[in-house]
């Protein structure tokens, strides 16, 4: 009987797709996308983040109406989701210790071999440590404030927190996160990936001027990429940075084994270094690299990022996840507290250096802040969003040299080196979040 109620809807779908003109594709490519971004998303938010099952259907079906019909089994002994639309394009997901979740696709067992014991818990001050001796009374009932206030207005603020000087002066959590929770950044991942590539540059491993080296390129007109132009999103590759059924964001993340693998087959559209065009494709891409750079193996990708990046930075509750390839999702799959997240942002007002350790070098740091040599949009370092480069600022009430990792649902990664502050916002907003006029609040607070 459910075939039989499938194959109606699809149908009527088909008829109703042509008379509307949406793409027949649109609606054919639906159950599989509905069900890939279901179960990767729920196995996440319910296994990861450790939120309730009826917080993340909650959460999950804001993304479409359709995501409701979605029929959902957990496995909670073995940590594993499985969905489908109307019966149609099951799909699971399942859990890894230390690697997280990632749809499951036949004969990819790369994250099977990859089980990892959690990073280490110190009781050291942050941003070493847990430990936070500095809170700011005064800013903390602030910023309690501004959580009950966005949510209020329903813009479902989960962690808003705030270091200025090197110490965590506030942080206030709501809806089930705390200090530890790991919530997903999205796009903010983008903006790690970039460091990560910097810590190879740092070691002596990759050059940006330097081509990636995929053979595939070789042959045409992607040869002449470099990987200075993958940083900025000016590589001139064919990718719609569109979210919906069949397009290439939605095909590469929810139905695709290998997420960079997708990417690399876009072929040129522009000439390199000419066109700044906003990709998850290209994120993926420096994955692939990074992956390549460092042994090519999930298991020696992922010593490589803990040795150098994690250990270093101190991440103690956080989850990069990657493609059933063994590829890290660099567009897209960090899980970090908002603590974690703050210290990406410290080491980068730092200089490159965190802990005592150094993490990238100074120069990219800088240049990483820098604006791209786009003829289209400037506003765009090495993966960080910037507040100059354009005719006019993206924060127009913060300080100009301001820059940020952002992500879908309204995340962001604030760095303010004039005022030597850093804010993190986690959340789940649907449409805008008035970041510029809550954060200039935050600084003429604390000035």
């Amino acid at each position: 009987m459910k075939k039989i109620i499938a194959t109606a809807i699809i149908v009527f779908a088909l008829a109703f797709a042509f008379a509307s003109g949406i793409t027949p594709g649109y609606v054919v490519s639906a159950p599989g996308v509905a069900a890939g971004i279901g179960a990767k998303l729920l196995c996440s938010s319910r296994y990861v983040s450790g939120l309730s099952a009826e917080q993340s259907f909650d959460d999950l079906t804001q993304y479409s109406s359709l995501l409701q019909y979605l029929d959902v089994d957990y496995d909670e002994s073995d940590k594993v989701v499985t969905t489908s639309l109307f019966g149609l394009g099951r799909t699971t997901a399942s859990y890894y210790p230390g690697v997280g979740c990632y749809t499951d696709y036949e004969g990819f067992e790369a994250r099977a071999s990859a089980n990892l014991q959690p990073m280490p818990v110190f009781n050291s001050r942050w941003p070493h440590g847990t430990r936070v001796e500095t809170i700011d009374a005064g800013m903390q009932r602030q910023l309690s404030a501004m959580v009950s206030q966005d949510n209020g207005e329903g813009l479902n603020t989960r962690a808003l927190l705030v270091v200025k000087d090197g110490n965590i002066v506030a942080e206030a959590y709501a809806q089930g996160a705390g200090p530890e929770t790991p919530l997903l950044g999205w796009s903010m991942a983008k903006s790690l990936m970039s460091v990560m590539l910097g810590n190879l540059a740092w070691r002596g491993l990759l050059d940006v001027d330097e081509a990636p080296g995929f053979e595939s390129w070789a042959g045409d007109e992607r040869a002449d990429i470099r990987i200075r132009d993958l940083l900025t999103m000016t590589d001139g590759l064919d990718f719609a940075e569109v979210y919906d059924p069949g397009s290439d964001a939605t095909r590469m993340l929810f139905t695709e084994a290998s997420a960079s693998g997708y990417a690399l087959g876009r072929p040129a559209l522009h000439a390199p270094g000419t066109q700044f065009n906003y990709s998850s494709g290209t994120a993926n891409i420096l994955s692939r690299v990074y992956f390549n750079r460092t042994g090519g193996t999930l298991t020696s990708s992922l010593a490589d990022y803990r040795q150098h990046i994690a250990g270093p930075m101190s991440f103690q509750h956080t989850v990069f996840e990657p493609d059933a390839r063994g590829v890290l999702v660099g567009s897209s799959y960090l899980y970090a507290s908002a603590r974690d997240w703050a210290r990406l942002g410290q080491m980068m007002l730092q200089g490159g250096v965190l802990n005592g350790q150094r993490i990238v070098s100074e120069d990219w740091v800088e240049q990483s802040t820098q604006p791209n040599d786009s003829r289209n949009q400037k506003d765009y370092g090495y993966q960080w969003w910037l507040n100059t480069g354009e005719s006019s600022p993206r924060w127009p009430d913060l300080p100009a040299d301001a820059y940020a990792a952002q992500g879908n649902r309204q995340q962001s990664v604030t760095v303010i080196p004039s005022e030597n502050m850093v804010i993190v916002r986690l959340g789940w907003t649907s449409g805008r979040y008035p970041a510029n006029e809550r954060f200039a609040q935050i600084v003429a607070a604390l000035r």
